[in-house]
């Protein structure tokens, strides 16, 4: 008999083009590199840690003080007004000016210098403005001679810490009408410095239009004017002894070689020319106690 073989054909499914495998392999392992990735990025802890918000300082207004300016004409010529240059009989007002000040901020210069203006008839009352520096700041309180028109503090002030207080040097000179406690400026005497009892009672309100940068950090703000920037400028219009060079260089050798009537003479420097002084000082009471905070 004869044998019938069947030959069967196994019919494979059709294979795609070598590119397209190429494509779909390399799809695939960007698919899974970018689960990888995805799940290894959230499965760790993220490494930044966010820095906690600065407190910004409070600069609310707990107090008012009001300074009023005049200026003596008869003064230096005519020495016989005693201990108490308020009592010009030609004064020419100035104008008045409204201080608002950062109680809670610093709390120690707030107190003195509320007590410095309001205490017996006001210790400021009747003193001399010492120095201007137009279009930087002008200076008040120096300690020393009523009769020079200086400032006698009273004995029961408390002793200022915050001069020693990071916390009390955050605020800037950044605009004009920053009140500041002097602490690089201060130009007190040495021998009253180096009493047990001294306190620094000087100040500072800055003139404007621009920033004073060189004065933050080492002058504790605390306080801004509220009312008169317009008696501000007044102020630092009057003009001021200004030495020339020559005398300047003079200076700078004596000082060189030693000599201290350098120091002597350059205590006029930058003084106005008028006999600008404090007439009179002292707190305002509101009704409402504090002012919405307002950084200077």
């Amino acid at each position: 008999m004869g044998c019938r073989c069947y030959t069967t054909t196994a019919t494979l499914p059709p294979q795609p083009p070598p590119s397209t495998l190429l494509t779909k392999l390399h799809l695939h392992r960007r698919s899974l590199l970018f689960l990888s990735t995805a799940t290894t990025s959230l499965s760790l802890p993220s490494l930044s840690t966010a820095s906690p918000q600065q407190k910004q300082p409070d600069t609310t207004i707990t107090d008012r003080i009001f300074m009023d300016f005049s200026i003596c004409p008869s003064y230096f010529q005519n020495r016989t007004l005693g201990s108490d240059l308020a009592l010009c009989p030609d004064a020419e007002p100035v104008g008045r000016i409204v201080l608002g000040l950062y109680g809670n901020l610093v709390p120690i210069t707030v107190s003195n210098f509320k007590s410095m203006c309001t205490g017996g008839s006001g210790y400021y009352k009747g003193t001399l403005i010492q120095k201007i520096f137009p279009g930087q700041f002008f200076m008040a309180g120096r300690q020393g001679r009523r009769d020079k028109g200086e400032v006698k503090p009273p004995v029961g002030l408390v002793r200022n810490t915050e001069s020693i207080d990071p916390k009390a040097f955050q605020l800037g000179h950044s605009k004009g009408g920053v009140l500041s406690l002097c602490l690089s400026e201060n130009d007190d005497d040495d021998d009253i410095k180096l009493d047990p009892n001294y306190h620094n009672v000087e100040f500072m309100i800055t003139t404007g239009p621009g920033p004073c940068p060189d004065l933050d950090g080492r002058n504790i703000v605390f306080g801004s004017v509220l009312e008169g920037m317009d008696v501000v400028a007044s102020i630092s219009s009057i003009p001021t002894y200004k030495p020339g060079e020559r005398i300047r260089q003079y200076n700078d050798l004596a000082e060189f070689f030693g000599d201290g009537r350098a120091k002597n003479a350059r205590a006029i420097w930058d003084r106005p020319q008028k006999t600008l002084y404090i007439s009179n000082c002292g707190e305002l009471k509101v009704t409402k106690p504090t002012l919405t905070p307002s950084l200077p």
